[in-house]
């Protein structure tokens, strides 16, 4: 009798980790991980280099024919990275100008369309955990297990500056609270796929939770649904 695998997302506000959380999964149980937000940053980071007026449909609709993502497994690393038309930008994606910008691009319809088409044909043979804004209620709506994320609003802020402190000592806080607070209103105000919350969603409040604790309460409900899709 064959194994039945789930789909399990992870939705949620920007610096809950959600990231973090779906790569553990992922590994514990042999899935795949696919990281939404790194394919959202990648189109990003090609429109700022390119000079892509993202306000024209055209302009826009013409650059993603010349937009080719893929997900490459990194044996050293463990885990997955984005690769934009061959080259590897999983780091370069990462930079505050790069997070600036990726909700208002994120927020396109052709985008956004772009983005779930691929999303949704790497999940045709399930065995994947997905984290992003729209995985539980568009991409995936009928997912075993979906999750979503918050946590303390200053709590998020001080993640977020000691992850980008590493990379920019000149940073400040200040403009990472400014950052996430407009992340969180475009992602949630945006008029194709916002952030919210599915009906069927188990909610995974993270403020006092290690990370130790947080994955095993999510790898707990995750079990839970894989005994129920194969019963003994």
């Amino acid at each position: 009798m064959t194994h039945k695998k789930i789909i399990i997302t992870i939705d949620g506000w920007s610096s809950c980790g959600k990231s973090t959380l779906a790569k553990q999964l992922a590994k514990a149980l042999n899935y795949i991980y696919v990281d939404s937000g790194a394919m959202y940053r990648a189109i990003t980071l090609y429109f700022l280099r390119n000079h892509i007026d993202w306000t024209h449909t055209k302009a826009v609709h013409d650059a993603l024919e010349n937009i080719a993502l893929d997900l490459v497994y990194n044996a050293k690393s463990g885990q997955s990275e984005i690769y934009l038309n061959d080259e590897n930008v999983e780091y370069v994606i990462r930079d505050l100008v790069v997070a600036e910008k990726v909700s208002d691009v994120a927020a396109i319809k052709e985008v956004r369309q772009f983005a779930v088409a691929q999303q949704q044909q790497m999940g045709r043979k399930r065995g994947i955990v997905m984290d992003g804004r729209d995985i539980g209620t568009v991409v995936f709506p009928d997912a075993e297990l979906k999750i979503f994320m918050t946590a303390d609003n200053a709590v998020r802020v001080e993640r977020r500056f000691q992850e980008l402190y590493e990379k920019n000592p000149n940073i400040t806080i200040e403009e990472i609270k400014a950052n996430l607070e407009l992340r969180d209103y475009i992602d949630s105000h945006r008029d194709i796929s916002p952030l919210r919350q599915a009906e069927d969603a188990i909610i995974l409040d993270n403020t006092n939770l290690t990370e130790k604790e947080q994955f095993q309460r999510a790898l707990h409900w995750a079990e839970q649904k894989l005994a129920a899709k194969n019963p003994a």
